[in-house]
């Protein structure tokens, strides 16, 4: 029964996550800052510091969740030193053969680099925000847009890893 809860928790997080992360980037060309929010910031401007802040505690809860419920070694195969079910699936696909779910591997090595492109993106919005007006906030905005685009690459490969789970699974 426990299960079940961490499991529904889980699900949840992931769709605010998905709602969240989907209006951030789809909106991001219409944000007007610079150094601090400008003084006729409109609502593209302020939705996107209030959802940033949600995504920045989702950043930190959802990853303790996902992590909780299948351990760190799933997602960061790398820390462990066992990149072997990542190095075969690499080789799969240049076979043509698409990588499983589960066990680990190259999808669930691409959801860790998510998680951790979500908390970095989250982090440095944040300090970008609290540095308004000085010095370090168009270097903080720089990261900001750099991991974010980073994200939203890996989202690319995310929702391009399921949709061929997807179709695999239909055939």
């Amino acid at each position: 029964m426990a299960s079940e809860g961490r499991d529904a928790l889980v699900n949840r997080q992931h769709a605010a996550v998905v709602v969240v992360v989907a209006w951030l980037i789809l909106t991001s060309p219409w944000i007007a800052m610079l150094r601090r929010v400008p003084g006729g910031a409109g609502f593209f401007d302020y939705s996107h510091l209030v959802l940033g802040f949600v995504a920045l505690a989702l950043s930190i809860t959802y990853p303790l969740a996902c992590l909780r419920a299948t351990g760190w070694r799933l997602y960061f195969p790398w820390l462990s030193g066992n990149m072997g079910a990542v190095g075969r699936d690499l080789a799969g696909l240049v076979r043509g053969t698409i990588p499983t779910a589960e066990g680990g591997g190259l999808f669930a090595m691409i959801e860790g680099l998510l998680l951790v492109a979500l908390f970095v993106t989250a982090i440095s919005g944040a300090a970008w925000f609290a540095s308004r007006g000085g010095d370090a906030a168009l270097a903080w905005r720089s990261v900001h847009i750099v991991s974010a685009r980073g994200l939203a690459g890996l989202v690319v490969l995310h929702v391009l890893a399921v949709a061929s789970h997807l179709l695999d699974f239909l055939r």
